[in-house]
């Protein structure tokens, strides 16, 4: 089992918390179509098992005319894959795509919606109204795809206790399989930062932020979501699959300007560069990593998840300095453990930054 993660970096314009690689010139979209598929055939050895999932990201994956990404389809080998996913954004959603989603084998949307309130949107600087993104669900739900996963975000500037509980029990009250929530950073280069050091947006205080992580928890639980990792809640049997290869080691091969690959022992990625990428689809480098490296993604992958980290996968020596570190965890009831596996419980999740930290060497 494998995974396929295709980056396409057009966006429209940038929200202004956004650090992924992106562009809003689409000059180069037939270009970067042919490149994506003459970089899958140079590299297409590197992982043999199956693609079971295939993740179209971005960037804004739901921009590409539906002409456009049949044809990049046709080179790639998504057609056998049981999950597969574009992220899309509201705006972007019409019944002709949605048409040609399903021909070509796409079953599951991932929509970043941010934000019921249209306050908090214009903000962020999403194209998108509350009113657009509840259509938007309706519109593909009435076109035949129901593995519908929404994103919302707390902790955005302005936003209160009470509004962050309009927004989630707005979109809780869709019922959908899956939704993500995340809490607003603040990333270097990101035009949200500038504002924050140029003292236009103040972060959101702590303990609002720990509030509204509480609420979160409670609300979803209520409604029959799975906590399954810090940021993802599902119904049962409806957990990301290709996402979570990415916290369970299964390899997975990145195409694209910025993507990124694991073939189950070697980290590679591709230089975020569009121009030279649509120029010779080869800008792969290898990142070198050591043992003590290795060991820390292990531990930070797997500790984000709600089944943790399996202990017999260690040998004796890692498994020795895994359980001492984490013992003041476990004795605060922070860190949780059977004898084979830590985990870190869903409340101390939000501060699970600081954890990581303390255990990884």
């Amino acid at each position: 089992m494998a995974g396929l993660y295709i980056h396409i970096p057009f966006c429209h314009s940038k929200c202004i918390y956004c650090d992924f690689y992106s562009t809003p010139d689409l000059r180069h979209l037939d270009q970067l179509l042919d490149a994506l598929g003459r970089e899958y055939s140079r590299r297409r050895d590197e992982i043999s098992e199956k693609f079971n999932t295939v993740y179209f990201g971005g960037g804004t994956p739901s921009i590409i005319p539906p002409e456009k990404l049949s044809r990049l389809c046709a080179a790639l080998p998504v057609g056998n894959a049981e999950e597969f996913t574009i992220e899309a954004n509201p705006e972007n959603i019409d019944p002709e795509k949605i048409k040609t989603w399903r021909e070509i084998g796409i079953n599951r949307i991932s929509m970043g919606l941010q934000s019921f309130d249209d306050r908090e949107l214009a903000i962020i600087r999403r194209r998108h109204s509350a009113s657009d993104a509840g259509r938007a669900i309706e519109t593909l739900l009435a076109g035949g795809i129901r593995n519908i996963s929404c994103d919302l975000i707390y902790g955005l500037p302005g936003q209160s206790l009470g509004s962050w509980e309009r927004s989630l029990d707005r979109l809780l009250a869709y019922d959908l399989p899956h939704i993500s929530a995340y809490c607003l950073s603040y990333e270097p280069g990101t035009a949200l930062y500038a504002r924050m050091t140029a003292g236009r947006i103040k972060p959101t205080d702590d303990e609002i932020l720990e509030e509204m992580y509480a609420l979160l928890c409670a609300r979803t639980a209520n409604y029959g979501y799975e906590h399954y990792e810090i940021s993802n809640f599902a119904k049962p049997g409806m957990r990301s699959r290709h996402n979570s290869s990415y916290w369970t080691s299964t390899p997975y091969l990145g195409l694209g300007p910025g993507a990124h690959s694991f073939d189950g022992s070697t980290r590679r990625y591709n230089t975020a560069d569009l121009k030279t990428y649509v120029e010779t689809a080869d800008i792969t480098v290898i990142d070198e990593e050591n043992d003590d490296q290795r060991f820390n993604d292990l531990i930070i992958t797997s500790l984000r998840t709600s089944d943790g980290l399996d202990c017999d996968r260690l040998d004796s020596d890692q498994r020795d300095y895994i359980i001492r570190a984490a013992r003041p965890f476990v004795a605060d009831g922070s860190v949780m453990t059977d004898g084979h596996r830590l985990r870190i419980s869903e409340q101390a999740w939000f501060r699970s930054d600081a954890i990581l930290r303390e255990i990884i060497i």
